[in-house]
């Protein structure tokens, strides 16, 4: 590794103990960019690595809420305003019980490369909560939402910060932050969220632009085979908005999707999800996999417990998505996986295999790539939303899709190009890391040591 991100990776381990999850982000970023450094010393000479590697602004804050038997409860809030060369800080908000400090800049710092990679005029953030919205009442949520953006508000704004969903904040969730927002500031700013309902100010396709990226990609990356997605086999962890679209978009383009998880356990259907009957257990009644399986009654087998690479050995599958959470893919799965016919990996969820896993993958030649490539269509997407925003205008579903198909081929493209410029044809990991970083750090060098 070149002397400067060896110097810089000590400094971030030093000044950031014990966030292992930023420290493996930063790792993963740094082993392919002593190349680009070597080729243009200007980002040594000016810093730009160690100032990437901190974040512009990093707020925590109180959240105090009410829940229905009257009980006080108090989470803690995060905003991690990570980098505004390219644009307005953009990345999701994440009510979950894991979220830390930690959570919270790896996922940052993802997001920097991953919308400097659509080309679109965005920089990188992410936030969220310790809270845990499952089991609780609407009206709790609501009380929590709001109070969270009592705090957030102030930081937000349509040319400062843009939040969006991720995980355990939908358009439920949504509503209520940006009526508490509108609230607060006394103005209808549309733009200052994405993901909100089509009703007032929302995209098309916003709701399915992850999933549908990730299949879009992927059909991509068999074409540099001369294959498609027609035929597939296809396991996908994860049951929520991610894998729920990215299966409909790869049974749209020919593939079978035979199995999914959530965090009680798998669900297998040997000729195929009943995707319809999927979204109404999943995102209409909020029930569980098992929900589910009853009533497919025979077509399917449910598996309480485990993950969904357990089920690798009898599903046939050629591709595997990893759609739920960061390094839920081990050593020990990737190795199941490659023995068993899979050929293809494609990141939905952030950062879901393990560097370990990753290292099997590479070695056993399978199509492997990260999140920050081939998820990239739902921060995508939030930008044209901005667009429309901004312009008081909204787009077909049809044209708003043909957006996002165009800017996913042209994430793959840039990839594949830089990965070759940079001997590694392809590597999609060396492609997508180099491609986002180069075009961070020459608007940082721009714009001056800031």
């Amino acid at each position: 590794m070149h002397s400067t991100l060896l110097a810089a990776y000590e400094s971030v381990t030093h000044r950031n103990p014990g966030q292992t999850e930023f420290h493996q982000a930063v790792a993963e970023i740094f082993d392919t960019l002593s190349g680009v450094l070597e080729r243009h010393p200007e980002f040594s000479h000016q810093s730009v690595v160690e100032r990437i590697c901190e974040p512009e602004r990093q707020i925590i804050f109180r959240v105090p809420w009410v829940d229905d038997a009257g009980h006080v409860h108090v989470n803690r809030g995060f905003r991690v305003e990570f980098n505004s060369a390219l644009g307005p800080f953009k990345g999701g908000l994440r009510f979950h019980p894991s979220v830390t400090l930690d959570t919270m800049k790896f996922l940052g710092f993802e997001q920097l490369f991953k919308n400097a990679l659509t080309g679109l005029p965005i920089g990188g953030g992410k936030g969220g909560s310790d809270f845990d919205p499952k089991g609780r009442s609407d009206p709790e949520i609501m009380r929590f939402c709001q109070s969270f953006m009592t705090e957030l508000y102030r930081h937000l704004g349509e040319y400062t910060d843009v939040p969006a969903g991720d995980i355990g904040v939908g358009g439920r969730e949504i509503g209520y932050m940006f009526g508490q927002y509108k609230r607060i500031t006394n103005r209808y700013e549309a733009g200052v969220f994405t993901g909100k309902g089509l009703g007032w100010g929302g995209a098309m396709v916003r709701k399915e632009a992850t999933g549908f990226g990730v299949a879009i990609f992927t059909q991509e990356m068999l074409k540099t085979r001369g294959e498609s997605l027609e035929g597939k086999r296809v396991i996908v962890s994860g049951s929520g908005n991610v894998a729920l679209y990215a299966i409909k978009k790869v049974h749209q383009l020919g593939g079978t999707v035979v199995a999914c998880s959530d965090s009680s356990g798998v669900v297998y259907d040997r000729d195929g999800l009943d995707l319809e009957l999927l979204i109404q257990v999943k995102e209409i009644e909020r029930g569980r996999l098992s929900d589910y399986a009853k009533r497919r009654d025979s077509a399917s087998e449910y598996s309480s417990g485990a993950t969904v690479w357990n089920v690798a050995e009898v599903a046939g599958a050629s591709v595997a998505r990893p759609c739920a959470t960061q390094n839920e893919l081990d050593e020990d799965d990737a190795t199941r996986l490659v023995a068993h016919g899979v050929t293809v990996v494609t990141e939905g969820a952030n950062m879901p295999c393990t560097p370990e896993a990753i290292r099997v993958f590479a070695q056993a030649k399978v199509l492997f790539a990260p999140g920050k490539a081939a998820n990239a269509g739902g921060v995508a997407t939030s930008a044209l939303e901005m667009q429309q925003n901004a312009s008081r205008q909204s787009w077909s579903y049809e044209d708003t899709e043909a957006r996002l198909e165009e800017i996913m081929r042209g994430i793959h493209e840039a990839c594949v190009v830089t990965a070759r410029e940079y001997g590694a044809p392809g590597d999609y990991i060396v492609g997508a890391n180099i491609a986002g970083f180069e075009r961070v750090a020459r608007a940082m060098l721009a714009m001056g040591v800031i």
